[in-house]
């Protein structure tokens, strides 16, 4: 399995829009086991996304689906920035396949 946990902060006051954006179009990813939008609780514009994949080139093709450019064009001007992104490899959990 692959995963990717990153913080993004969104421009002041946005991060709801942003967090209805990035869980309305990223619904059906081939691949996907687990994608997470988390609310950060000590930075009223910042929020987490944690993903699982099957395997990392899942993760790389969704970056080519319509819904997923769609999700991404529509929430970069709600972005001020990403940081504490981490690459990670699951061996389990609940809600995993």
């Amino acid at each position: 399995m692959y995963g990717v946990i990153g913080k993004i902060t969104a421009t002041p006051g946005k991060r709801d829009a942003l967090v209805a954006i990035l869980i309305e179009g990223t619904t059906k990813m081939p691949g996907c086991l687990s994608y997470v939008v988390a609310l950060d609780s000590t930075d009223a514009d910042a929020l987490w996304v944690t993903e699982v994949w099957d395997h990392q080139k899942s993760h790389q093709e969704s970056l080519s689906l319509p819904a997923v450019k769609d999700v991404i064009a529509s929430g970069r001007p709600l972005i001020a920035g990403f940081s504490n992104r981490v690459e990670t490899t699951p061996v389990g959990g609940v809600g995993l396949r």
